[in-house]
């Protein structure tokens, strides 16, 4: 073999080698019932002509961070901290939805609430900075109640990760919690808590959890951009039609068994999947955030600027997804 033949060779492989690393896709995810369908994505990913790298974090807010760092091409998160980062900086576009509500106010069985009027005096568990806050403030203030985690106001905030809210409730170190799914369901299910309301009568309805790109993803990698959506599309799709194959997924692979049945269905009930995202949408819950102070947003953003829905219009269209 000769030198000039190597040297074809090396250059092939190198070629090949590049050309695979250009279909990774670094996925930032959380660990929630309605986020499996996007965990699922790298299972079909291979099929897709691409290898999907999933990162989980605690909550929204830290994708936003790891997309802001460089580490992440696309990440899944609450509309909130997509608007949040947005307005300080982040150069992300909203690109789909991935699932619905999502949220729900549960308190101690024992603890006399019965409508958010009685949450009054209480002292009430939520996640700082996501969806769930925003829900619960703007749901204290239709009832004319005021909240901080400082003493002087109508309800206590006290904060805490979506992960420690049921044991708190569980010790009775909370009156009630705005918790997500599958959480919100194990405690009503175990008997430690009981539902107040879904919180979906604000003008935000049901909060839709929003899957956002970087802009240098979503402009200088156009192609990986529209397998990826394909992708998210295709596994999206087989968990609305496939129940038991999602069922299966999010209790065995994403939560090891810790879930039940009963789980896993009360959750997707008030959590269910979807694809679609609208401007619209996403102003409403901005200009929530903005009366309320949530988000530390240094100039709320356009909403028209930065949701972009030709990826998934183009995907729908292939997959022939009205």
């Amino acid at each position: 073999m000769n030198k000039l033949h190597l040297l074809t060779l090396s250059l092939a492989a190198a070629f090949s080698a590049s050309a695979g690393a250009q279909e990774v896709v670094r996925l930032g995810n959380l660990k929630f019932a309605h986020y499996g369908a996007v965990s699922y994505i790298k299972e079909i990913a291979p099929k897709c002509g691409i290898k999907v790298e999933e990162h989980v974090f605690a909550k929204g807010p830290d994708v936003m961070q790891a997309i802001l760092a460089g580490e992440l091409d696309v990440g899944a998160t609450a509309s909130e901290a997509a608007i949040a980062g947005r307005a300080n900086g982040a150069p992300i576009y909203v690109v789909a939805g991935f699932a619905k509500g999502g949220a729900r106010l549960v308190a101690r069985p024992d603890a006399g609430i019965k409508s958010v009027k009685d949450l009054k005096g209480k002292k009430v568990g939520v996640t700082r900075g996501g969806i769930h806050e925003v829900l619960l403030v703007a749901e204290l203030a239709q009832h004319g109640l005021t909240a901080s985690d400082q003493p002087g106001k109508d309800v206590q905030l006290i904060f805490l990760a979506f992960a420690d809210l049921n044991q708190a409730l569980l010790g009775k170190n909370l009156d009630a919690i705005m918790q997500s799914e599958p959480q919100s369901s194990q405690a009503i299910n175990k008997g430690f808590g009981v539902e107040v309301m879904k919180p979906y009568d604000t003008p935000i309805g049901e909060p839709v959890r929003t899957m956002v790109m970087s802009e240098k993803f979503y402009k200088e990698r156009r192609a990986t951009a529209v397998k990826f959506m394909n992708c998210f599309m295709q596994a999206t799709k087989t968990f609305i039609d496939q129940k038991p194959v999602a069922e299966k997924y999010v209790r065995e692979v994403i939560f090891k068994g810790q879930i039940t049945k009963d789980d896993f269905e009360d959750a997707i009930s008030n959590s269910p999947y979807t694809y679609d995202i609208s401007a619209q949408h996403i102003q409403i819950t901005t200009d929530v955030m903005a009366k309320h102070g949530i988000g530390k947003m240094r100039k709320p953003p356009v909403a028209t600027e930065f949701v972009k829905t030709d990826l998934l219009d183009e995907a729908k269209k292939s997959l022939n997804i009205k």
